[in-house]
């Protein structure tokens, strides 16, 4: 099964396009999970066994388990090994580098690690995303228009009449002949989210942004979906993980992930009624 057929199958079954970004932070996780051997790894379990019926994907943040050092290696690992097959899981990695670099770097993902897509940095061109492609049903989701501050900086840039992220976009559709490609376009930018949308109109597109960084969910999700209201993955991780940081946390999380669910699939019927009604903006 392709990383787009466990993608579809798992958000059809849940009714879903939320993904929950697996980022703990030790400084942020309930105090009484300290004590335990991993309290990442305990962390995310809760977290886990408290959403996964609300989900189409998790996708933890390779930077928070690699500043643990080689414990959190193994934290990734086990979290990686912890969610039920039928999920997809996405690496939130951003590696992007050329030829043996990130041959070896889609190798630890892949087969070491056995995360199903990973996010790449498309900034050297075809050479650093092109090894993530040669694993079948595997997905490379390229950085296309990210949803900090300064992303405009280089992303918004001119180059022949149009902005940097519009080429990418277009790179990714030709790289996507070579391999599973899919992008990521943040929620905070939603009118160039519809334009990304119909440049790719069949590649899956990582959103994050809502929840704590305060994207428009509603746009992102009228903007960011397919023509059959799909292959959106709407990314929110802080305002699920950090419902409560008391130990109601996993039951506060799923709360949480409950009410964004339904908040994207409300935002999805709203489209569908423009569409039969003839108003696809």
């Amino acid at each position: 099964m392709t990383f787009t057929e466990k993608l579809l199958d798992c958000s059809r079954r849940n009714d879903s396009l939320l993904c929950v970004g697996l980022d703990a932070d030790l400084e942020c996780i309930p105090r009484f999970l300290l004590k335990e051997n991993d309290p990442v790894l305990a962390f995310n379990r809760a977290i886990v066994e408290a959403t996964g019926d609300l989900v189409c994907a998790y996708k933890p943040n390779a930077a928070f388990y690699e500043a643990l050092g080689e414990k959190g290696w193994r934290t990734l690992a086990a979290t990686r090994r912890m969610v039920p097959d039928p999920i997809p899981v996405i690496v939130d990695a951003k590696r992007g580098d050329i030829g043996n670099t990130a041959r070896l770097y889609a190798r630890a993902f892949f087969e070491q690690l056995d995360f199903d897509a990973i996010t790449v940095n498309p900034y050297m061109g075809f050479d650093a995303v092109a090894p993530f492609l040669e694993y079948p049903g595997r997905c490379a989701l390229v950085l296309c228009l990210t949803s900090n501050p300064s992303a405009g900086e280089i992303e918004g840039l001119s180059a022949d009449g149009q902005p940097v992220f519009v080429h990418v976009a277009r790179r990714a559709m030709e790289w996507s002949r070579h391999g599973l490609c899919g992008l990521v376009a943040g929620a905070t930018r939603t009118d160039d989210l519809r334009r990304i949308r119909q440049i790719a109109p069949r590649l899956p597109i990582l959103i994050p942004g809502v929840g704590a960084q305060g994207g428009d969910l509603e746009q992102a999700v009228a903007n960011g979906v397919d023509d059959a209201g799909e292959l959106a993955i709407v990314n929110a991780s802080r305002s699920v993980l950090y419902a409560s940081g008391e130990r109601d946390f996993a039951e506060r999380a799923r709360q949480e992930a409950m009410a964004l669910r339904e908040a994207i699939n409300r935002a999805r019927r709203s489209r569908g009624e423009k569409i039969r009604h003839g108003d696809r903006t």
